[in-house]
């Protein structure tokens, strides 16, 4: 893909990452696209350089997840994206004006709804440009369903359709993500916004390379999430703020541009060629990675219960939840906290090692007072 003003993308990085990427990859095999979720699951866990690197170097960790005797049961039901299709339809209908009055426009005819259609991918993401400039330069509400647009990851282009984004008249663009999760009492669930707002977020990174070179135009740091009120069908909006989201994402991607220093630290011939390699070689290939396992990752990782597995033979305590880990200061092994707990190691003035013992004192009298009234 040539680098244009329209698409928002830098030039091609140096052909020797691209070789390098496809050395880890397998040669004959074509990389696998990255989209908004993976790079939203990117954000989710930011330390796992494992995830980094395959995600880089475009593997199919599916397949690579199958082949080390781990796969797992990855991606929405037909039900949910049956589901979600219709009521991102019923917000759009009428062009869209349910959309539109949450946004707080009160005449949806005066708003513009350009046509996006373009040939092939590149032509489209030139199209949602253009469409995004004159609208810009026109000063007026413009509603873009389904635009494709670009980011640059790791030397390859990755394109992303967001549900819609709109632009006001004072030059803002702001990102809608519909979703058919219920929001009850002005509420959703915390952990589906949260991922809403991550994939929402690598929206607005891409927005932002196209407002970069559009004259007036800026970008939204909060989106727009449309979901379903209470229990019922009808929409209903809230403001989300993805500044945060925005800044982790904008850091895994400058890890993926120098995914050949995570590379570099490789032994040599360390190849994920699923058609090639053996369950044994690509098992010690993924070895080599250094990950950082959570319990999240089973709702984002393809490889979650092979890294699980692994942390599980480690004793790791990283299975326990990474609000735990983060307790635990220097206690890395379930072992060690029990032995904490249990007096028979750990520096009694670590603040994490008497928390510990306090907790299982606690735990003993509660114990032996349960047990003294039984008796009784």
């Amino acid at each position: 893909m040539s680098a244009s003003l329209d698409s928002g993308l830098s030039r091609p990085p140096q052909t020797t990452r691209r070789e390098l990427l496809a050395e880890l990859r397998g040669p004959a095999t074509p990389p696998r696209p990255l989209d908004a979720r993976a790079l939203a699951a990117l954000a989710a866990n930011p330390g796992c350089r494992r995830r980094a690197l395959l995600d880089g170097a475009g593997v199919d960790k599916s397949a690579l997840a199958a082949k080390l005797g781990s796969p797992a049961p990855f991606g929405q039901s037909q039900f949910a994206i049956v589901r979600g299709n219709s009521f991102e339809a019923k917000v759009k209908a009428d062009g869209g004006r349910e959309l539109l009055r949450l946004i707080g426009v009160e005449q949806p005819g005066t708003v513009s709804v350009p046509e996006l259609a373009a040939a092939g991918p590149e032509g489209r993401v030139a199209r949602t440009a253009l469409a995004l400039r004159e609208a810009t330069a026109a000063g007026a509400w413009t509603l873009l369903d389904h635009p494709l647009l670009a980011l640059e990851v790791a030397g390859s282009p990755v394109y992303l359709e967001p549900d819609a984004v709109v632009v006001r008249p004072d030059g803002g663009w702001t990102v809608v993500e519909i979703k058919s999760f219920p929001m009850v009492d002005g509420a959703a669930d915390a952990s589906k916004v949260g991922a809403a707002a991550r994939q929402a977020a690598v929206y607005v990174l891409a927005l932002e390379r196209v407002a970069a070179v559009t004259e007036g135009a800026r970008v939204a740091q909060s989106v727009l999430l449309v979901c379903p009120k209470d229990f019922s069908n009808l929409p209903t909006a809230s403001v989300v703020d993805v500044r945060k989201q925005r800044s982790v994402t904008r850091r895994q991607l400058d890890r993926l541009t120098r995914i050949d220093e995570i590379a570099a630290a490789l032994p040599e011939g360390v190849s994920f060629d699923v058609a090639e390699r053996s369950a044994e070689e690509l098992t010690a290939a993924v070895e080599c990675v250094p990950h950082q396992y959570a319990p999240e990752c089973l709702a984002a990782c393809e490889l979650a219960f092979h890294c699980r597995s692994r942390s599980r033979e480690a004793d790791a305590v990283e299975t326990l939840g990474r609000s735990v880990r983060g307790e635990l200061g220097g206690l890395t092994t379930v072992g060690a906290v029990l032995a904490a707990a249990r007096g028979e190691a750990g520096d009694p003035d670590d603040p994490a090692v008497a928390a510990l013992r306090r907790a299982r004192a606690l735990r003993e009298e509660a114990l032996s007072g349960a047990g003294a009234r039984a008796c009784r």
